[in-house]
């Protein structure tokens, strides 16, 4: 199979695993080109997601290197076994990768958990508060490119119609609650979507009140997806060039410990829906 142009995510976080196996057992480029009968060029290309691998290959690997995580080894050959397009690939080649590579994120991850600050969980924003989202980016975008990402935003809430919905936690401060992106009407609107979709069994909304003061990572927009290992867990932050996406360790660590943080500071499920109301009727 020849080699990929542009890697997604998925597929580096793939061949980053692979690096960091092998460099943990101390064996060079050389030495895993030996086991698996093919140059050390071809070995980068793997360690980097531009080729291919296969599950028993990554298993040949692991055995190799001596990895006895059973789990962690049976999840990256998952990932060397997934093949299929996800919905999101009809959007590449008219949106920015980093876009499809926050859908192809939720998709495979077991629980989501998130923190706003400014704006509301984009996983359950209404067409209008996400088009007023993409109409204030700067430079203006063109009317088909805002289109195209409230869709491809739309579609992806596809996450809690599959046979197992995803589970999501979602933290949210009351500074996103009150900012009126698209006006007063759709702010209300949106809010009261945000009210129905927190009775879902698989959603627990909770939100952060002004008085609760400081808080760590405050002005970051967090999303943390777990993996079906701790050790394929991935942090997705926002920033002005597009998503950046962390996993090493201590910055996992930090992101749990903030996410805890906020768990323990904000108000339950119950209040955080009547806070909710409240703001709609002040509206």
């Amino acid at each position: 199979m020849p080699p990929r142009k542009t890697p997604t995510e998925r597929q580096r976080r793939l061949g980053t695993e692979l690096r960091k196996m092998r460099n943990a057992a101390g064996l060079s480029t050389d030495y895993a080109a030996g086991l698996l009968g093919v140059d050390r060029t071809k070995i980068s290309n793997i360690e980097s997601g531009v080729r291919v691998i296969t599950p028993d290959r990554v298993r040949t690997l692991a055995c190799n290197y001596a990895v006895t995580d059973s789990g962690y080894v049976d999840a990256l050959a998952a990932m060397a076994a997934s093949r299929e397009r996800g919905w999101w690939e009809q959007f590449r080649g008219t949106l920015p990768a980093g876009l499809l590579d926050i859908a192809e994120l939720e998709w495979h991850a077991v629980r989501v958990r998130t923190s706003q600050v400014m704006h509301l969980p984009g996983l359950f924003q209404t067409e209008d508060y996400a088009r007023s989202i993409f109409e204030a980016v700067l430079p203006r975008l063109p009317r088909l490119e805002v289109e195209l990402r409230v869709t491809h935003r739309m579609q992806r809430q596809q996450v809690f119609e599959r046979a197992e919905p995803l589970e999501y936690v979602g933290y949210i401060h009351e500074a996103a609650l009150r900012m009126q992106f698209g006006g007063r009407s759709v702010t209300k609107g949106q809010l009261d979507y945000l009210i129905e979709v927190s009775e879902r069994p698989n959603v627990l909304l909770r939100v952060l009140p002004v008085d609760t003061g400081a808080f760590p990572g405050a002005g970051h927009a967090t999303l943390y997806a777990e993996g079906p290992v701790r050790q394929l867990d991935t942090v997705q932050l926002d920033s002005a060039h597009g998503p950046d996406f962390l996993h090493a360790e201590s910055q996992l660590a930090k992101c749990r410990t903030h996410l805890d943080w906020m768990d323990s500071a904000a108000l339950s499920a119950a209040r955080s829906r009547d806070f909710m109301r409240t703001i709609v009727r002040d509206l």
